[in-house]
């Protein structure tokens, strides 16, 4: 009988236990995919997002939106590795700075949450193929859901 428990033991830690590298949480470096420039919009406005490569623990970014030949938005961005985590920090124009945990992330998706936040509450940013990036806001505004959905495409750095 003991044998019989030693050996269901032995089964259920092997499929409870994380494998390696599994649940690791990704640093600024696993995240560099996101560097460079990125451009997207319509109804008559365009928008774009630059990220610099990562280095000191940092990724610094910024956007623009443009409609009717004028800047309508713009925001400064930051990713940064802080004690307890990496944070997608950002400043949009005319607003207060707000922080966002990642909360998961790989070489394809990162996910950044504040449940604290008025809106968004959620950021994530997704590669859906060869020089393709969707970035999306997602939270509740009035008990409602919400999700803003901005398609780029990679583009050179001019």
């Amino acid at each position: 009988m003991s044998r019989r428990i030693i050996l269901v033991a032995c089964i259920l830690s092997a499929f409870l236990t994380p494998a390696a590298g599994a649940g690791t949480a990704p640093t600024i470096d696993d995240i560099g995919w996101l560097a460079g420039c990125w451009t997207g919009g319509g109804e008559g406005h365009e928008y774009a997002e630059q990220w610099m490569k990562p280095a000191g623990g940092t990724m610094l970014g910024m956007s623009r939106t443009v409609a009717g030949g004028k800047t309508v938005a713009h925001e400064f961005i930051q990713i940064r590795t802080e004690d307890d985590g990496v944070y997608y920090v950002a400043k949009p124009s005319g607003q207060d700075e707000a922080a966002f945990k990642l909360v998961s992330g790989d070489a394809k998706e990162l996910v950044f949450e504040n449940q604290a936040h008025d809106f968004p509450q959620r950021i994530v940013y997704r590669l859906e193929g060869e020089g393709r990036l969707m970035a999306m806001v997602e939270g509740t505004i009035d008990g409602k859901l919400r999700q803003e959905k901005f398609p780029m495409t990679r583009v050179s750095c001019d």
